[in-house]
């Protein structure tokens, strides 16, 4: 039997990642393939920007790029309120906190994700603030106050989860985000996310031949056993 992970190196604010989401979302359904969230604090600590002119101009010109490959929605409330709303701040930190919680109280962290990206993308609210967060968060069925203790607690484990990725994307040769690495017993490899945007049905089925392949190299080393004993 192959064991597949699915490694996901992501930001809550990266566009490219919101444009990717579909995809992410239909690899989840692959049979026998686990998805492992990896955070890399993209505008976290001295990357964290107010919203500016200068900013919505940079990340429009990309949203306007994403939405037309990939489809994916940006509401009203994003381009004519948040992005031009200058008491907002772009932080990666705290929304891959709630990301970060939620996993460690049971949830699909992709799940969190997704309800991030739409709160931010479409729904133009401040996922930067932690009221914010623990509103989703309860929306989603998490308790509140589990949520609220957890999402402190994370606090001192975000630097090392994000110092882990930091490390796998260094040596992995993956230089932004959103990147994959997919693990077919023990052995990691690339995968290209760029050709299936807007395509997460085609997407799927790269990964399911992914897999089969393995699982038949993985039949094929096995020994020939007779109940004479076995070869190989």
């Amino acid at each position: 039997m192959v064991k597949a992970s699915l490694h996901y190196y992501y930001d809550p604010l990266c566009g490219w990642c919101y444009g990717a989401a579909p995809l992410l979302a239909a690899a989840s359904q692959v049979p026998g393939l686990q998805l492992v969230l990896h955070a890399g604090a993209m505008m976290s600590g001295p990357n964290r920007q107010p919203v500016s002119a200068q900013l919505r101009q940079y990340v429009m010109t990309h949203d306007q790029r994403i939405h037309q490959l990939t489809g994916q929605p940006f509401g009203d409330d994003y381009f004519h309120g948040l992005l031009l709303d200058n008491s907002a701040v772009f932080d990666s930190t705290p929304p891959t906190l709630a990301i970060l919680a939620a996993e460690a109280l049971g949830m699909d962290g992709l799940t969190m994700l997704h309800r991030l990206q739409q709160a931010h993308y479409v729904e133009g609210q401040r996922i930067a603030e932690p009221a914010v967060l623990q509103q989703l968060a309860q929306e989603l069925g998490l308790d509140g106050a589990a949520f609220a203790a957890e999402y402190q607690h994370q606090q001192g484990e975000f630097a090392a989860h994000v110092g882990r990725s930091h490390r796998d994307m260094a040596a992995h040769g993956l230089r932004g985000f959103p990147s994959l690495l997919l693990e077919l017993n023990g052995r990691l490899q690339r995968v290209e996310l760029s050709p299936y945007l807007g395509k997460p049905e085609a997407f799927a089925g790269y990964l399911q031949g992914l897999l089969a392949g393995a699982a038949g190299m993985a039949e094929a080393d096995a020994p020939f056993c007779t109940p004479d004993g076995c070869e190989g």
